[in-house]
């Protein structure tokens, strides 16, 4: 079927463009070139369908209160410790935006940049493309980037790619927030991850540089547990998980099982890690999709990325890109 296209509103002075995928299996994928954001994503349940994703009617709302909603995050997603890094004997200062952090690229990241976008209507794909020039939020180099999602029965998979004209951090992030059950939070979703590790954060949530065994710790998902522990309190996620090495790419890192278990998010990726969080953070201030108010735990993130803070942690693995080494990233999502 057609990919619709229609104009979604406007971020300082340039056109958002709304793209419809629509699947023979009944999914229906609405996604707006700022940010490359995943707006709306609903999937067939008995009796009718659900919308599983946290996103927002307008664009005023997006420009003025989204959590990265959907969207990519980059040039660097996560934290980057003292917003500075050392890159061929040059310390490059960024624009702190979480204390004396950068988060996700700073204020004007690719998460908020209006991006364009091409249908191909033959794969039932959208790519997007951005320039982010030499400077863009103190980052070094010209980078051409491209995002193109890829819908397929009840499968949609994101490709990343980018390329540069000198050494560059660049490291790409996913950001749904998921909701795949009827109730305002997320905390009785059944979740597993295959991560036996996790890096261990300091006081400003930035990584020490540990990696640490996550067994008898709340980061242990290996076997499926909701989101509370074991008075049904609460459990608040905010980590990055090592993922198992040597593992099939054909294998899902993760699996979500709503509370109804009408429906199962599988994830497959390429990355070494996921970032696990529930909503820790969320506090919107205007309403979401349907009508939908939006706090605390309202929504949980799987952000298959490379580990945070990697420019100040040799031992984790490389971010650094250049003109003979592109960046490629792939991760695929299944809701059923």
């Amino acid at each position: 079927m057609a990919i619709a296209v229609s104009t979604f509103g406007e971020f300082k002075g340039k056109r958002v463009d709304q793209f419809r995928l629509e699947s023979s299996t009944g999914v229906c994928v609405d996604i707006i070139g700022y940010g490359v954001a995943v707006r709306d994503w609903r999937v067939p349940v008995s009796g009718g369908e659900r919308s599983v994703v946290l996103g927002f009617d307008t664009m005023d709302a997006y420009a003025e209160h989204s959590p990265h909603f959907g969207s990519l995050a980059g040039r660097v997603a996560n934290r980057i410790k003292g917003a500075s890094f050392e890159l061929g004997g040059k310390t490059y200062q960024l624009p702190p935006n979480a204390g004396d952090l950068q988060l996700h690229g700073g204020e004007e990241g690719l998460g908020r940049q209006v991006w364009d976008g091409q249908v191909d209507e033959a794969n039932n794909a959208v790519r997007f493309t951005f320039h982010s020039p030499d400077g863009a939020m103190g980052y070094p180099g010209n980078v051409n980037f491209s995002a193109t999602y890829t819908l397929k029965g009840n499968r949609l998979r994101l490709a990343l790619h980018a390329t540069t004209d000198r050494a560059t951090p660049i490291s790409l992030v996913q950001h749904q927030y998921f909701n795949l059950g009827t109730s305002d939070d997320v905390l009785d979703h059944t979740i597993q991850v295959n991560s036996s590790a996790y890096t261990e954060l300091g006081a400003d949530l930035a990584p020490t540089g540990a990696i640490l065994p996550s067994r008898g710790t709340i980061y242990d998902l290996r076997q499926p547990r909701t989101m509370r522990d074991a008075a049904g309190r609460p459990v608040d996620y905010d980590i990055g998980l090592v993922l198992d090495t040597g593992r099939s790419f054909s294998d899902p890192i993760a699996t979500v099982v709503s509370p109804d278990r009408d429906l199962t998010l599988k994830l497959w990726s390429d990355r070494p890690g996921v970032q696990v969080y529930n909503g820790v953070w969320t506090d919107v201030a205007v309403p979401g999709l349907n009508g939908k108010t939006y706090k605390k735990h309202a929504g949980f993130c799987l952000e298959d990325q490379a580990f945070a803070d990697a420019v100040h942690n040799p031992h984790f693995p490389n971010v650094i890109y250049s003109p003979d080494r592109p960046y490629s990233h792939w991760c695929e999502f299944e809701i059923a």
